[in-house]
């Protein structure tokens, strides 16, 4: 039964804030749902992580030193392995998506009740990391 084993398997979260607090707080939802969760403070550390794991979904802030949210989803559209990948973005307010979001398959805002967000996220990008990685292609 390999497959069902597989299906059993934790899909793997990457988690990209420079707030320790916001990535404590994402991580913990996540793990509550079945995820392994990754984490790094910056899209450098993000790009990091990636050289070693390809996540099912990856949750990134946009305002981040080293390498933005915005810098970040730019290297994960331009691999292979990785431009499939449902991201959700964490703004710090409450007014969309920003232009360089866009290309997000979900946004979140800091100042609401960010697990109400992030559940209502999952819903809808559930069936893409039920797929796995790069299923989107």
């Amino acid at each position: 039964m390999v497959g069902s084993a597989l299906d059993r398997m934790a899909k793997v979260a990457l988690v990209v804030d420079d707030s320790m607090l916001i990535r404590y707080a994402i991580c913990r939802f996540l793990r509550e749902r079945g995820f392994g969760v990754e984490t790094a403070a910056n899209g450098i550390e993000a790009l990091d992580v990636l050289g070693r794991v390809v996540p099912d979904l990856i949750v990134t802030d946009m305002q981040m030193p080293l390498m933005s949210g915005s810098e970040l989803i730019t290297v994960l559209k331009s691999k292979p392995e990785t431009c499939g990948v449902p991201i959700i973005v964490i703004t710090g307010h409450a007014s969309g998506l920003v232009e360089g979001d866009k290309r997000a398959n979900f946004a979140i805002s800091k100042d609401i009740d960010v697990d109400t967000q992030l559940e209502n996220a999952l819903s809808m990008i559930r069936g893409t990391i039920a797929r796995g990685p790069g299923a989107g292609k």
